[in-house]
């Protein structure tokens, strides 16, 4: 029978005619769930009382009022982009950022220090208070990593090409001076990225930056890929730096080996 949402006939059915397939069934009834979530998570964001939906017609209002939201957020974020120009064109900065290799670039303290506690404290240390030419050092960043950091401090966001070419050193450089919303977006960046070819540098990066999610991610990845991973040109120099992380693979393999053989023996009939 044809669904009174979406068959070919649906403009014309008028209740109490209510035969609904089960994709329109399933779907509303998600919908419905995903709002109600949502609405849950209100109250703690701004002290309301949630509002369970009432149906799919409430359900389509406030999925219209969440678009509305979007679409402030947007020209919000719009306004706050047009800090990057002060950026790209050095309109008062008042201190210099040095890489480890390449031109130095200028920034604002301000800025600097609304994003990063770490920074805060560094440009509040007697050895910045000074004169616009004063400077500080990241010595583990190259030029253009350092110009994707600021752009990211500047903008909140990076475009795509960037962020995978310098995803791994944003990583490092967001959990060295603690800028929590870089880490999500890096971690979200190399965990979309992950594959076999590079699992052992996203293994390294996220042991060296305590990140469980993007390190148990990548155990997973290597095991599963064991054969194309371990027999890589790359893993002999991984495992002679990094030799605690070779044992935890061989950890992890052995360990993979006995559940596959205890499955085995489970799975023999006896005779």
């Amino acid at each position: 029978m044809d669904c009174c949402i979406c068959g070919p006939m649906a403009s014309v059915y008028r209740p109490p005619r209510n035969t609904i397939c089960s994709s329109c069934y399933e779907g509303a009834k998600r919908m419905i769930i995903f709002l109600n979530e949502q609405e849950e998570n209100q109250p703690k964001l701004y002290g309301l009382k949630p509002t369970p939906s009432k149906g799919i017609a409430d359900a389509f209002t406030r999925i219209e009022e969440m678009e509305e939201r979007k679409e402030e957020m947007n020209e919000k974020l719009g306004f706050l982009e047009s800090l990057v120009v002060a950026l790209e064109d050095e309109i008062h900065t008042d201190i210099l950022i040095k890489p480890g290799t390449g031109p130095p670039i200028p920034a604002h303290r301000a800025l600097l220090a609304t994003r990063s506690e770490i920074f805060k404290n560094i440009l509040a240390s007697d050895e910045c208070k000074a004169p616009a030419e004063d400077s500080i050092s990241l010595p583990e960043l190259t030029h253009e990593e350092l110009k994707c950091l600021l752009e990211f401090l500047y903008s909140g966001s990076l475009p795509l090409e960037m962020a995978k070419q310098h995803s791994f050193a944003l990583l490092i450089a967001a959990d060295k001076y603690d800028i929590p919303f870089l880490k999500k977006f890096c971690e979200r960046q190399i965990s979309s990225s992950l594959d076999p070819s590079n699992a052992l540098q996203v293994l390294e990066v996220s042991d060296a930056c305590s990140n469980g999610i993007l390190r148990e991610q990548a155990m997973n990845s290597i095991v599963r890929h064991v054969d194309e991973v371990v027999f890589s040109s790359s893993y002999e120099e991984f495992a002679l730096k990094n030799a605690h992380l070779s044992v935890e693979i061989t950890r992890a393999l052995v360990m993979q080996m006995r559940d596959r053989r205890d499955g085995a023996t489970l799975c023999v009939e006896p005779s």
